[in-house]
């Protein structure tokens, strides 16, 4: 696998992917996680350096990987998500690469934490704990442990506060 930054080219692949990425049953085609990522592309939360592919040795983009500018109290941070890998290429390393690459990219940017909500057993592997030990309050109280923070060398303890992400997760 081959992590770069996303391409124009890349674009229509990556709604693609995350359609069959977060596609679930008939009801719950992932459709969302793909006009997400087209919604963030158009916000001002949008990171061009934080939006990350993954291809396989063809050049095929086989997974997705974004952060985009969120906020923790008055503190600027990044929300991380979606990150979609093609079925097929799932159990194979690929989510694990891109998420090793958004962290260094984040870290290289100079950015102090990145919060996401995901599975408590999937992703302190990458370092993340919850969101509650650093005083970061969920959108949603119900998320609990899913809610996590994974904090980089620029973050400072008094970067606490209420979450709130880029605008288009508002829209969900």
């Amino acid at each position: 696998m081959l992590i770069r930054r996303e391409s124009p080219a890349d674009i229509p692949y990556i709604r693609d992917l995350h359609a069959a990425a977060f596609a679930r049953a008939a009801d719950s085609p992932g459709h969302a996680e793909a006009r997400l990522v087209d919604a963030l592309r158009a916000c001002e939360g949008w990171i061009p350096e934080l939006s990350l592919v993954a291809t396989d040795p063809s050049g095929m983009v086989a997974g997705h990987v974004v952060c985009s500018r969120a906020s923790a109290g008055s503190y600027p941070v990044l929300g991380l998500g979606p990150l979609g890998v093609l079925p097929a290429f799932q159990r194979r390393g690929v989510g694990h690469a891109l998420m090793h690459a958004v962290l260094g990219a984040a870290e290289a940017l100079g950015e102090p934490l990145v919060v996401l909500l995901g599975h408590r057993d999937y992703y302190p592997r990458f370092g993340f704990r919850p969101a509650e030990e650093y005083g970061i309050i969920p959108p949603d109280a119900s998320w609990g442990p899913h809610f996590q923070v994974r904090t980089l060398t620029n973050y400072t303890p008094e970067m606490r506060g209420e979450f709130v992400y880029a605008e288009p997760f508002q829209n969900l």
